[in-house]
């Protein structure tokens, strides 16, 4: 009810700038978006435009303004956030800073919208989702392409020619938390079109995860992922098993039947919820 009410307010309110793109804080005195906010679908914002689509499903599909807002920050994402990059044209989701300036960076977090543009393709949205979707998914499996196989937190997106590399690491955002966004946006899309390339891409980063986070006593997160041999945080954070290792399971599961997506709709930590018809 909590995070209803707060899509509710944030609906009233509107996201005015952008076409329906939505800063990063609100003023608990007024109530009303702060103004200079970055505009990102990364760290502090994904989960709002995820549970868009996420309650209209989960309460069976009958309230239309939540729909209607996911499907216009769709649109304004793709045309305000959306970029390929030079030379080898993947496509990111970049985000806009001060002084409405576009940056080519983004959050491994934001890799979570091309599985929500698949499960909204699923029910009935813009059948424009399902490429959107794969095109996304692939330049997040782009982040990947490291000396340990494992996905950094950051990356930098080329997208005027100044660099031979379509993507760049920078030392401090080098690291991996070892997040689930990437294989659960494929998880996603193997449900929706059951391309087996989602799988390779999954086993590739499952392979990596036992081959250099795997410690006696769990898995780290990892320093470095551009490094030979490895160095860890120390650290296992809790969406590893949430998330990484369930999406995961649920990539390489091809039974349907458990945990169907007409049934239940997943929360951002990875709970599956059920559907209610209203």
């Amino acid at each position: 009810m909590l995070a209803f009410r707060t899509s509710e307010h944030i609906h009233n309110e509107g996201c005015r700038e952008y076409d329906g793109l939505c800063g990063m804080f609100i003023s608990p005195v007024t109530g009303r978006f702060k103004e200079q906010m970055i505009i990102t679908m990364g760290a502090r914002a994904d989960s709002y435009y995820e549970y868009l689509l996420k309650q209209w499903l989960q309460t069976g599909k009958t309230i239309d303004w939540l729909k209607d807002d996911y499907n216009q920050s769709m649109a304004a994402m793709e045309k305000h956030l959306l970029r390929y990059t030079k030379p080898n044209n993947f496509a990111f989701v970049g985000e806009i800073i001060s002084d409405n300036v576009y940056s080519s960076k983004m959050d491994h977090l934001a890799c979570f919208i091309a599985g929500t543009l698949a499960l909204g393709s699923l029910n009935g949205l813009p059948a424009k989702h399902i490429e959107l979707a794969k095109d996304i998914a692939e330049g997040c499996h782009k982040m990947y392409r490291t000396k340990t196989g494992l996905g950094p937190e950051i990356v930098y997106f080329n997208i005027d020619g100044s660099n031979a590399q379509d993507i760049s690491i920078k030392h401090m955002d080098a690291h991996s938390l070892l997040r689930p966004e990437a294989i659960e946006a494929w998880f996603y899309l193997y449900r929706a079109t059951g391309d087996k390339i989602y799988q390779q891409w999954g086993w590739e980063v499952f392979r990596a995860i036992e081959s250099y986070a795997k410690v006696e006593h769990g898995y780290s997160s990892v320093n470095n992922v551009k490094r030979v041999p490895v160095t860890y945080k120390d650290m296992m954070e809790s969406f590893f098993l949430a998330e990484t290792l369930k999406y995961l399971y649920l990539l390489f599961d091809d039974d349907k039947t458990d945990i169907p997506l007409d049934k239940y709709v997943f929360n951002t930590e990875g709970h599956p919820l059920p559907i209610y018809d209203h």
